[in-house]
């Protein structure tokens, strides 16, 4: 018999501290090295464990490359092949970046524990019978949740539902073929289902918090009905295995519009706004662990391992690594707050382009003149208060410049200072010295302002504008900007704004503008940009803002849905490659 693989039940317990309660006597057992896989089912304890790695392996948006840089949302400062994806030249042998994004293989490792536990659990031994559904209810959502990840990256996979012996049975997985797209989300659907009637809508200790929940999965059903609908997955579709090639789409939304109001009608979300700051409101929402907008989250403890992601992305002149820094492609379409459209052909605008913008656009990004946070030692020796610098300035003499703190000119760490002119502000602890300590704000996986923009998005493409103006104005309201009257095509662009804005970084871009196909076409074709700004320590001199190219971007046909990856198709002969890459 075959040992349980060391390294991932280590992860497996170190997650139990944070979403399960640990009892001494299942600690002090003997190490896991000590133990046989048929072991692992006669103990409930290990069971638990088992279950509590398929979280593990969730991969969460506070990585340091993160999926806005593979988007037009922000530019990753080290590259690390992301611009192999931002300029259109993936491959079935090198999709850059997106590697770890995909993840075909390990996916598959994960959906293989799945279907091991779902193959094992009826004959373990549990005292308490509810414990054992619960665990069910638990791994049909995580092989939902794997297999929705495969699905979003390629379209139909293989679809596996059982484990194999790989040196028995070694032929037949290696000749499994990929299922259709549709059959892929009826899949998907069905586990979410079988999940949905058995997990609880919350979780009575504490330390279950971060388990999936009824919501979570009904949410996970909501995101791919939204996206089976989508024109991507309807519109001139090459192959069964990329999208619906019959079918009614209109029926498709309809299915997804159900979902969304099946998680509302739940009435156990709401939009979170604990101040009366809509800035600041949105800030709390991805710090505050208990509100009630939060669905499905990823938990980081301090006293563990915590989250990184402020010293990923915050600014060079904190000792950060600049990171992820927004492009001025995503900032010139924040809004201004009376809903019109920013423009740099406004002189008014031009002169004072971070004054009067959607709040959210303050709790988003930092600019250069944004108040942030004090500086370290050697920073606060120039900037006392805690100012972005991210300009060059006349020095108060008149005669010479200076370059700010957080520039690619920076006395502090240049190399890691900005190409775009921003930096990061969301998801960000202010009260964090990022240079010496991690985080623990949460990963969003789903949120409720998600199920109130599918319900909208389904209903407008529906003809019911009615009622996707409605739950626009939710959230267009709690973000401080005034409420829409738009109808028709006017009202789609009011969807796709508040999907852009309201779920900016969340790792939603990358997808939607695909499934909207011309906005990809449109939106990733046009180079990254920037701001420089030039000021003054002098007061009354004005400042001067020029935007300008940071970064050559290509988007393509074949760049919808990622190849299959090369070295699987060796493996597989049946294995079908994407039509655009045959």
């Amino acid at each position: 018999m075959k040992k349980m693989n060391i390294i991932k039940y280590l992860a497996g317990i170190m997650l139990m501290y944070s979403i399960t309660a640990c009892n001494k006597d299942y600690l002090e057992k003997k190490p896991l090295t000590e133990y046989q896989e048929s072991e692992v089912w006669q103990d409930v304890g290990l069971v638990q464990a088992f279950v509590n790695d398929l979280y593990v392996q969730m991969r969460p948006g506070f990585e340091e490359v993160m999926l806005s840089s593979m988007t037009d949302e922000s530019r990753f400062i080290h590259d690390y092949n992301t611009s192999r994806v931002v300029q259109g030249n993936v491959s079935p042998d090198d999709i850059g970046k997106l590697v770890e994004f995909s993840r075909w293989d390990e996916h598959y490792k994960t959906i293989r524990n799945c279907n091991m536990f779902l193959e094992k659990i009826d004959a373990v031994p549990f005292t308490d019978e509810a414990q054992r559904i619960r665990m069910k209810g638990e791994v049909h959502f995580m092989r939902a949740w794997y297999y929705h990840m495969l699905v979003k990256y390629y379209g139909g996979v293989p679809l596996i539902t059982k484990t194999f012996n790989i040196k028995g049975d070694e032929t037949e997985i290696l000749n499994v073929k990929r299922a259709t797209f549709d059959e892929c989300v009826k899949f998907i659907v069905a586990e979410c289902d079988s999940a949905a009637k058995v997990l609880p809508l919350v979780y009575e200790g504490a330390g279950d918090k971060g388990r999936a929940t009824k919501g979570a999965a009904m949410a996970l059903k909501s995101r791919i009905l939204m996206y089976a609908a989508s024109d991507l997955f309807n519109k001139e579709v090459k192959s069964p295995l990329m999208g619906y090639t019959s079918g009614d789409q209109t029926a498709r939304f309809r299915l997804a519009k159900d979902a969304a109001k099946a998680v509302m009608d739940l009435h156990l979300y709401d939009l979170y706004h604990p101040t009366d700051s809509a800035a600041e409101n949105y800030s709390r929402i991805f710090l505050d662990k208990d509100n009630p907008e939060l669905i499905f989250i990823k938990l980081y403890d301090k006293a563990l391992l915590g989250t990184s992601h402020d010293l990923y992305n915050g600014p060079n002149g904190y000792h950060n690594w600049g990171g992820n820094v927004p492009i001025e492609n995503f900032v010139t379409g924040y809004q201004m707050k009376d809903g019109t459209d920013f423009s740099w052909a406004n002189p008014a605008e031009a002169k004072a382009p971070y004054v009067g913008r959607d709040p959210r656009f303050y709790a988003t990004i930092l600019y250069d003149g944004a108040k942030w946070k004090p500086r370290p030692k050697d920073g606060a020796e120039v900037d006392p208060v805690g100012v972005i610098q991210t300009g060059k300035y006349e020095s108060k003499n008149g005669t010479d410049s200076v370059w700010g703190l957080d520039t690619r000119n920076s006395v502090i760490e240049n190399w890691n200072g900005t190409f775009s002119g921003y930096y990061l502000r969301k998801f960000m602890d202010k009260n964090l010295d990022a240079q010496f300590f991690r985080g623990s704000q949460p990963w969003i996986f789903f949120r409720y302002a998600e199920i109130l923009l599918n319900y909208a998005e389904a209903s407008i493409w529906l003809g019911e504008d009615g009622d996707g103006r409605t739950e626009l104005n939710k959230i267009r309201t709690r973000a401080g900007m005034p409420a829409t009257t738009a109808s028709g095509e006017a009202l789609k662009a009011v969807l796709k704004y508040e999907r852009r804005y309201e779920l900016a970084f969340e790792e939603h871009r990358f997808f939607d503008a695909r499934r909207w196909v011309t906005d990809a076409l449109t939106a990733f074709n046009e180079s990254a940009k920037g701001i420089e700004v030039l000021g003054s320590q002098i007061a009354n001199h004005p400042f001067v803002y020029r935007v300008i190219s940071i970064q050559d971007r290509a988007f393509k046909e074949k760049d919808f849905l990622l190849p299959i990856p090369a070295a699987e198709i060796r493996k597989n002969a049946n294995l079908e490659q994407q039509v655009p890459y045959k």
